[in-house]
C-alpha cells in the first residue's frame, strides 16, 4: 500500500513553540548526529539466532566515553529529569542502529550495574510527521508517551510489549490465548488508528501488551511508528485490517466476532477517544491548530486522502480540507456528529 520512500517535513517554528510550551522542547546531551559517526558495525541477532535487523554499532576509543556518558545523561533527562545523582550506577551497554530503515533510528539500551537491569530508548530525527503522532498517540490513546526534542533530534522512550509480527507468529496458538479479548482490541486499535490518521499500522509497527488480570488476561496494542501519520493518500493505509501482515489476527476475529459485536467495539473506541480529546481540550486545540498550517504531505495526497474521507463518512465537510492537519481535525470532529 506504501509504494514510495516517505518525504521527512522539518518540525516548523509554530510545532516547536508548542512542544517548548508542553515541556518537550529540551536541551540534551545528545545529538542524533553525534551518532552517526560510529567506526564499525555488529549485527544483532534476537535469542533464537534470528537476524533483527538492527546491528550494534562502534564507536571510536576517542570518542566513547564521551557519547556513553552523555546518553546516560539523555536517559536521565527522559526519566528523571536530568537527576544525575539517581544515575551515578548506569552505563550504556549498547548503541544499536537500524540501517534497513528509512530514518535510520539509534536504540540505546541502558545497564543498571547494581541488578543487571536493562532499559532502553531512541534517538531519531525529529520529522514533523513523528512528532505530530507521537502527540497524537499522548493526548487521544489510552497510553502515555515519553519524548523530548531538541533542534532536529528526537528521544523516545521504549514501548514495551511483543511484536506484531512475533506474537502472530508464536503465540495465537497458545491454548491460553483469549481470543475475543484479543479481537477486540484489535478492533479497537484499528478505530484509533483510522480516526486519528495514524498509517502503516502492519504488524512489525505495533506491539501486542499483555496482562494477566485476576480471572483473565487482557490485551493492548501499541502503536510504535509514527512516521506515517496522515502522509499518504490512500485511505486504507490508515486502517491495519487492510494489511495482509495482519491477516492471522483478521482472520481470528472473523472466526470469533459477530459483524454486531465488532460495530459496537468500534462505537466503544470512539466513545472513548472523545472523552479523551474533551479532557485534553485546551491542549489538542492548541496541536491541530498548529497542524492544519503545517505542509505534511504532496497536494496530490492531501487530495487523495480527502477523496477517500469524503467517501468513508459520506459528508461534504472533508472538501474544505487542504492539509494533512485539516484532514485529521475534520476526521476527530465527527465524534463530536454521533
Amino acid at each position: 500500500m506504501i509504494s514510495r520512500k516517505k518525504q521527512p517535513y522539518r518540525v516548523s517554528d509554530a510545532l516547536r513553540r508548542y512542544l517548548v510550551g508542553h515541556g518537550r522542547e529540551l536541551r540534551l546531551p545528545i545529538r542524533y548526529e553525534d551518532l552517526t559517526y560510529y567506526g564499525d558495525t555488529v549485527p544483532v541477532y534476537d535469542k533464537r539466532g534470528r537476524d533483527t535487523l538492527w546491528e550494534s554499532v562502534l564507536y571510536p576509543a576517542s570518542e566513547r566515553k564521551r557519547i556513553n556518558r552523555a546518553l546516560v545523561d539523555t536517559y536521565a533527562t527522559l526519566r528523571v529529569t536530568g537527576d544525575l545523582s539517581l544515575m551515578q550506577h548506569l552505563v550504556t551497554d549498547r548503541v544499536d542502529v537500524c540501517s534497513y530503515g528509512n530514518t535510520q533510528p539509534f536504540r540505546v539500551r541502558i545497564l543498571n550495574t547494581l541488578n543487571e537491569n536493562f532499559d532502553y530508548f531512541y534517538v531519531k530525527r525529529a520529522d514533523a510527521s513523528r512528532v505530530y503522532g507521537l502527540e497524537l498517540e499522548h493526548i487521544l490513546s489510552p497510553n502515555r508517551l515519553e519524548f523530548m526534542t531538541h533542534d532536529d533530534t528526537l528521544v523516545e522512550s521504549h514501548i514495551a510489549g511483543i511484536p506484531g509480527d512475533v506474537f502472530m507468529r508464536d503465540h495465537l496458538e497458545d491454548k491460553h490465548l483469549d481470543e475475543v479479548r484479543l479481537a477486540k482490541e484489535f478492533v479497537k486499535f484499528c478505530e484509533r488508528c483510522f480516526i486519528r490518521l495514524l498509517g502503516d499500522m502492519h504488524a512489525g509497527n505495533f506491539v501486542v501488551d499483555i496482562t494477566p488480570d485476576f480471572d483473565e488476561t487482557s490485551y493492548r496494542l501499541r502503536a510504535i511508528d509514527f512516521d506515517q501519520q496522515s502522509y499518504e493518500g490512500n485511505i486504507r493505509v490508515y486502517q491495519p485490517n487492510y494489511y495482509v501482515e495482519n491477516n492471522p489476527i483478521i482472520k481470528l476475529g472473523m472466526r470469533c466476532m459477530e459483524q454486531a459485536t465488532t460495530r459496537q467495539y468500534q462505537q466503544e473506541e470512539r466513545s472513548l477517544i472523545r472523552h479523551r480529546a474533551t479532557s485534553e481540550a485546551e491542549r489538542l486545540r492548541q496541536l491541530l491548530d498548529v497542524m492544519r498550517f503545517d505542509e505534511l504531505a504532496p497536494e496530490a495526497n492531501v487530495a487523495a486522502l480527502r477523496a477517500g474521507l469524503i467517501d468513508a463518512y459520506g459528508d461534504r465537510r472533508f472538501e474544505r480540507c487542504q492539509t494533512m492537519g485539516a484532514l485529521v481535525d475534520a476526521s476527530l470532529s465527527t465524534l463530536a456528529w454521533e
